[in-house]
């Protein structure tokens, strides 16, 4: 089981295929408020907890601001920045784990970056430092898969994919680096991709004037769907809707 985010992450997915972005970002707005407030059944967000279930939604705020850049409502996604930026810092009180801390600061500059807020480059070298200054991180590859570093890298990859007619274009080995044995560096890999790469994409998924939905369960050539808007028969699934892997258009029974 995962988080409730009372169904504005499915409303959110649903404007997005109407290509309705502002609309996109609010209801993603909700999603993240929503999980903010109680992450998991009767869990506070400010107890300690291994998993980082509270990353959710900091991830829901970091797509709502992209969302709302699409939409051309700049002055929303810098609003939705400062207050992912500052829950994020106020949550380092509660997630006790050094790499989750660092985690945060990861999280800090995504908002930077989405709202075009602040010195963008200095957030994320803060980050890369606080990830290098890890001296003994038992299990990375665990923490690296956890639902808070999976939420903070949910985001940059549903940007880019908007970008590569749908398909997954950031893997795992882009975002770490090669050897687990050297956690800081491992993941300080994250934080230095993002860097380079998170403001150029974004800006492109803003001139392009779309953005995808995230990437659920994929089948290649369906025999069941297809899409109106492009033709495709490749369909995602994801939060119970039958999207067009291509342009995120609701797809039809063929």
């Amino acid at each position: 089981m995962g988080t409730d985010d009372g169904g504005h992450r499915a409303r959110a997915i649903d404007a997005l295929a109407g290509r309705e972005y502002a609309t996109a970002g609010d209801e993603y707005t909700r999603a993240g408020w929503r999980v903010l407030a109680e992450p998991r059944p009767n869990q506070s967000p400010f107890e300690a907890d291994e998993r980082g279930w509270v990353g959710e939604g900091l991830r829901y705020l970091t797509a709502s601001a992209v969302a709302y850049r699409v939409a051309g409502a700049d002055a929303r996604a810098t609003r939705r920045a400062v207050e992912g930026v500052a829950i994020a810092r106020d949550l380092e009180t509660a997630l006790e784990s050094p790499v989750q801390r660092a985690c945060l600061q990861e999280f800090v500059a995504d908002f930077r970056a989405v709202g075009d807020t602040g010195d963008v480059d200095a957030a994320y070298r803060e980050a890369i430092d606080a990830y290098q200054s890890l001296a003994d991180v038992e299990s990375v590859r665990r923490w690296a898969t956890s639902p808070l570093f999976e939420a903070a890298a949910a985001t940059i990859r549903q940007v880019a994919r908007t970008l590569a007619n749908g398909e997954i274009a950031i893997d795992w080995e882009d975002l770490h680096g090669s050897d687990a044995s050297n956690p800081g560096a491992f993941l300080a890999e994250r934080a230095r991709f993002k860097r380079q790469r998170f403001r150029s994409l974004l800006a492109r998924v803003i001139e392009e004037g779309w953005l995808a939905a995230s990437r659920g369960t994929t089948e290649y050539d369906n025999a069941t769907y297809r899409c109106p808007a492009c033709e495709s028969t490749d369909v995602n699934w994801i939060a119970d809707h039958v999207l067009c892997l291509r342009c995120s258009a609701p797809m039809t029974e063929a």
